[in-house]
């Protein structure tokens, strides 16, 4: 017991000098909460990425393309294939007894950031009559939808915020021709709000792509019917396709962008956290040799060493805390629930919104305290073993 109310003093008498020291310390709480702002602004980044492509798609829509194809922009379906997958079992069909299938096309257009005014790739989606039915959650809040056959394009909530030039009622050249912005749609923050939507047929002629699809999209009677799909597209030598399904495709495509993110976020993370560490093994050894007086008034009393080591430990932890606690609230207030936009693995732009949850903050407070735990370790160690006439001749 005797041990344990002498850290409670020698912690509370450091706690209570930190006023003293101030602008060492807050060197390296600033220091501190600077790598917590860089790893926490890769991580959010990240995770909201990941939630805006976990959130796309159903399980009960198909997806196909060509066998070996990845991403939309690498497949080619034909016309003739799409008419095969129409007499798939397990598919949806209308009341007039066709298919519920949409063959689309995917191609790549330009657009201009609002912020800096550069250039970047978008997505333009040409979808058949039945596309919008195959969209779950999709809403026109402004405007309306295209009329097949005509030059006319619907675009997402998500590109309008981050694109200029898309605003209901506007011109646009896209390709060889030009198309007048008839509607904007929203999907629950989908990763289709990212997308421009035009008649397949139009988008076809335009382009100069024939007949010819990438993806193709059905509806399923229930999630379970994929696999009849799948056995059916493998039974027919014509289907050269691979058949995911819609919420699947879209959380596959987000890995290998979600680790990019988190791969240079961390690496940066830490190096900059050696440098924090340096800040704060210096911020430390000040405080101690700034104490060693009291050190050893503490230690002619009875004090033994340990106490000085928890001390030292403990502010050192309490100062990358504090480090850690305003990293984490700076992102959270400047950053949680921005829009913008990075490069999906079909080259073009996906919007989404910057999201800060819970476990990053945790990771990021976890690497705050490991600052603090390596920089005030050695400081506490020669708090520790301090000799008493060594302390009074450096006091």
């Amino acid at each position: 017991m005797r041990i344990f109310n002498q850290i409670i003093a020698v912690c509370a008498i450091n706690l209570k000098s930190l006023p003293q020291r101030f602008w060492l310390s807050l060197s390296t709480v600033v220091a501190v909460a600077m790598v917590v702002t860089v790893l926490l602004s890769f991580l959010a980044l990240a995770a909201g990425f990941k939630r805006t492509l976990d959130g796309t798609g159903s399980e009960s829509i198909a997806i196909m393309l060509r066998d070996g194809s990845q991403q939309e922009v690498n497949s080619v379906v034909a016309l003739d294939q799409v008419r095969l997958i129409g007499e798939a079992p397990g598919i949806v069909r209308k009341e007039d007894g066709n298919p519920l299938v949409s063959g689309e096309l995917y191609v790549i257009v330009d657009g201009v950031r609002r912020s800096t005014g550069l250039k970047a790739n978008l997505p333009l989606r040409g979808i058949g009559k039945d596309g919008a039915a195959l969209r779950d959650g999709l809403s026109i809040t402004q405007g309306r939808m295209f009329e097949p056959g005509s030059n006319e394009i619907v675009v997402g909530e998500g590109l309008i915020r981050e694109f200029a030039g898309f605003d209901l009622g506007s011109e646009v050249r896209l390709g060889t021709g030009t198309w007048k912005v008839v509607g904007v749609f929203s999907m629950n923050g989908a990763v289709f709000e990212s997308e421009i939507w035009g008649d397949v047929t139009v988008v076809q002629s335009l382009f100069r792509r024939g007949s010819s699809f990438q993806t193709v999209r059905v509806r399923l009677e229930n999630p379970e019917a994929i696999d009849l799909l799948r056995d059916y597209v493998s039974n027919e030598p014509r289907l050269k396709l691979e058949v995911f399904s819609e919420k699947g495709y879209f959380a596959g495509q987000s890995s290998n962008t979600v680790s990019l993110i988190q791969n240079a976020g961390w690496p940066l993370a830490i190096a900059m956290a050696l440098g924090a560490l340096a800040g704060a093994l210096n911020t430390m050894y000040s405080s101690v040799a700034s104490r060693s007086r009291e050190i050893a008034t503490l230690r002619c009393l009875g004090f033994g060493g340990f106490p000085s080591f928890v001390a030292t430990m403990l502010e050192s932890l309490v100062l990358a805390g504090i480090g850690g606690v305003i990293g984490s609230l700076g992102i959270f207030l400047f950053f949680d629930g921005f829009s913008t936009s990075t490069l999906g693995q079909g080259f073009t732009q996906i919007v989404f919104t910057v999201s800060l949850t819970p476990a990053l903050v945790k990771q990021g407070i976890v690497l705050a305290l490991i600052v603090g735990l390596i920089g005030g370790f050695f400081p506490a160690l020669r708090a520790a073993r301090l000799p008493i006439v060594a302390a009074y001749a450096q006091g």
